[in-house]
């Protein structure tokens, strides 16, 4: 039977193990991808592509990269996660959706190869009888479908983001012409590490031979790791802050605004020898370049300047007008995405004690202290450490539930904000776990109030304050 719609397509894929959903395979390696990708006529070779990983910031500069490409005149596919309102905002053409037809067409190729050239096959990685074997996961066969829908959309470009770490991650199969990887913070640490060193050791499994490496600004702990690795790897090494300079931020209410220059002392280039688009001694931007994006927040101009140099690295010929219009008409949902006016509602998918740090330092340059918080997040997040960053700047905090699909205790969270607030803080800090309960109360204590409203925590929760809408 041929799938009918995306939809169907989706429910078919959630029947396989997902660890978005709190599910965990039995053991995560690249060799069942490959397998797959082998299957189905490596379609991740079918365009040049662009891969980035990281922590903080790898979502909007996919998609900022995917915008100036669709600018310029390609046709790139675009991989990105986790969605928000649609499945279909992970497997895009450009900044839209691929047509039904084209879904479909590489779902039933892709439960072809599950369901028979996969047995044919005998492979042993996926002999459920055996201990290290395992049906494909929910995620690997996502990612082959954006694979086999670009191939047969025709595609000529892919920029591909990785789901969780970067060396074992199923996207690392791409070969290609550059890496990205955006900030690095302790995250996953179950599966990635409980170190930064360790957590960037697998980011930088994304490094490839002799390929260059887009690196974002980096803790000393972090930047020594990519730097061994891009020296192991013969990889040209392009440092964010010794290629551009970033002048004349200015956040407000419809995005942030600034000048992207070359750095006024470029060393003798340890990222550009070699590189393609790079000549030695030669700046990536001789001529400074104006940039508008519509997401506040001046970490938003940190994420263009690197989308920027993979652009100018991977592609040297695209324009600097093509860079210009696709920023400024790149969106993105749940990144500092505002809702509502009179009050204004903002939605944001900081999950993070840094993500929370960076996306109050935006909110209260723009609307002050002592809005209403609605706050959840899943259980695998450290609610302690943005309790304690967020809590003093709210007279009133909701904490709920973060929708279903992920395991959360909003209790648990409750707890850690209520532990430290002071009698006489004057901050109303409630719990209630209904998630579209807590969210219509939390519009009303801004409405009644005339107070501005963040939520935030978890792209989750945005996504069901985003369908409340």
């Amino acid at each position: 039977m041929k799938f009918k719609s995306s939809d169907d397509l989706f429910s078919w894929l959630l029947r396989f193990i997902n660890l978005e959903s709190g599910q965990t395979p039995k053991s995560f390696r690249l060799d069942r991808m490959e397998t797959l990708a082998a299957l189905a006529g490596n379609p991740e070779r079918c365009a040049p592509s662009i891969h980035i990983a990281g922590s903080k910031g790898k979502g909007s500069v996919t998609g900022m990269i995917t915008a100036a490409l669709e600018a310029e005149g390609y046709k790139p596919g675009r991989y990105m996660s986790p969605h928000v309102s649609d499945f279909r905002e992970r497997l895009c053409v450009g900044s839209a959706f691929f047509d039904e037809a084209v879904y479909c067409a590489a779902g039933d190729e892709l439960r072809e190869i599950v369901d028979v050239r996969l047995p044919q096959a005998h492979s042993g990685l996926f002999d459920t009888s055996c201990d290290d074997g395992e049906a494909p996961t929910y995620f690997e066969l996502l990612t082959l479908l954006f694979f086999l829908c670009s191939r047969n959309a025709g595609c000529d470009a892919l920029v591909v983001e990785t789901g969780m770490g970067g060396r074992l991650d199923s996207t690392n199969v791409v070969d290609p012409l550059v890496a990205v990887i955006s900030l690095i913070e302790l995250e996953h640490t179950k599966f990635l590490g409980d170190t930064i060193a360790k957590v960037a050791g697998e980011k930088a499994g994304i490094i490839k031979n002799g390929k260059p490496l887009v690196l974002a600004r980096q803790c000393g702990e972090a930047l020594d790791v990519f730097t061994r690795k891009a020296h192991e790897k013969n990889s040209p090494l392009i440092y964010f802050p010794d290629t551009v300079e970033i002048s004349g931020v200015r956040v407000h209410h419809n995005g942030t605004d600034f000048t992207l220059a070359a750095a006024p002392r470029r060393p003798a280039a340890p990222g550009c020898a070699g590189g393609p688009g790079c000549a030695a001694g030669q700046p990536l931007f001789p001529q400074a370049l104006d940039l508008s994006i519509p997401i506040p927040g001046a970490v938003q101009a940190e994420n263009a300047a690197l989308a920027a140099i993979a652009l100018k690295t991977a592609f040297p010929g695209i324009r600097d007008e093509s860079i210009r219009s696709g920023f400024e008409h790149f969106r993105i949902p749940a990144r500092f995405e505002k809702l509502a006016d009179a009050p204004p509602l903002i939605i944001d998918g900081a999950h993070t004690p840094e993500s929370a740090v960076l996306c109050l330092e935006t909110f209260r340059s723009l609307y002050g202290e002592g809005g209403v918080l609605l706050f959840g997040c899943a259980s695998d997040k450290d609610e302690h450490a943005m309790a304690e960053i967020l809590r003093p700047c709210f007279s009133a905090i909701v904490i709920t539930t973060p929708g279903t699909f992920k395991a959360s205790d909003p209790e648990k969270v409750y707890h850690a904000f209520a532990a430290g607030n002071a009698p006489d803080s004057g901050s109303k800090i409630i719990i209630e776990k209904d998630t579209g309960a807590a969210i219509r109360i939390a519009l009303e204590l801004s409405r009644r109030h005339n107070l501005p409203l963040l939520a935030t925590g978890s792209f989750y929760l945005a996504a069901e304050v985003r369908n409340f809408f």
